[in-house]
């Protein structure tokens, strides 16, 4: 109720401005639109929540005057070095073949199971011939989250399923390895890039350090803020049984219908 017209605009352009990130993270647009039906929504619908987010932090911004510049920013990163540090990671892509039922989550027969490892064994052998392995990911695999951008994640040390993270730390750069079992199924993994433990540089790190400084000041001032709205406000509850109970009046307590157990 307090967005003025250039809050909205801002909150507008901070969440397209979010959308694209997050776009840009997974590589596609189809991968996002993998991302999106994962999590039971739309692309209007993620960017009309968070335009309202974004817009409700623009009026709480203007109204408790919270400006973080660069020096409070890099006098955090000085502070805090230890939490820009990241560790080694690799950048892999995978071909899985699922043997579990994508709906039930139940394993698949021992046959489904062979005709799978026999498909795998095909592909691997087409990959290792010099196939487009990124082509044959979006054709074949069955990871609904990195099929799309040509099955790949990058990713450090306890971020993926034990197996593939075991194969892909030990392998060579530009290597296809051998086909690694999981309780996911199989996967056929190609290792792109070696990333070494490196700390994020300060330019990188500034816009998340800044959004995070501005959390904390309005997380600091939101209760005074809200208890003075509640102040301010002039409230006046016509319905009777709305209105608080005077001292003394006892409340009517209704007993809530009895709680069936499990079996």
């Amino acid at each position: 109720a307090k967005a003025t017209p250039a809050d909205k605009a801002a909150g507008k352009e901070a969440a397209e401005k979010r959308y694209a990130a997050a776009k840009a993270k997974l590589g596609s647009q189809e991968a996002f639109d993998a991302q999106l039906k994962l999590m039971g929504t739309t692309r209007e619908e993620l960017l009309a929540k968070w335009t309202i987010a974004l817009t409700g932090e623009a009026v709480v911004k203007r109204e408790f005057k919270i400006v973080i510049t660069d020096q409070d920013a890099r006098k955090f990163y000085d502070e805090n070095s230890s939490q820009f540090a990241v560790a080694d990671s690799v950048r892999a892509s995978h071909i899985l073949l699922a043997t579990m039922d994508p709906k039930t989550g139940t394993p698949l027969s021992d046959a489904e199971k062979v005709a799978k490892r026999q498909t795998a064994e095909t592909l691997l052998k087409r990959a290792r011939a010099g196939e487009d392995f990124a082509k044959l990911a979006r054709e074949y695999s069955e990871d609904p989250v990195s099929k799309a951008r040509g099955g790949e994640y990058t990713f450090a040390h306890g971020q993926m399923v034990p197996e593939v993270e075991a194969a892909a730390f030990a392998m060579n750069t530009n290597q296809i390895g051998d086909i690694v079992t999981s309780s996911y199924g199989y996967h056929i993994i190609k290792v792109s890039e070696k990333i070494p433990a490196h700390k994020i540089e300060f330019a990188t790190a500034a816009p998340d350090i800044k959004n995070s400084l501005t959390q904390q000041a309005i997380e600091q001032q939101f209760p005074d803020y809200i208890a003075k709205l509640r102040k301010e406000a002039d409230i006046e509850i016509l319905d009777e049984r709305l209105k608080p109970k005077e001292p003394g009046v006892d409340r009517i307590v209704v007993p809530s219908a009895p709680t069936k157990r499990p079996g």
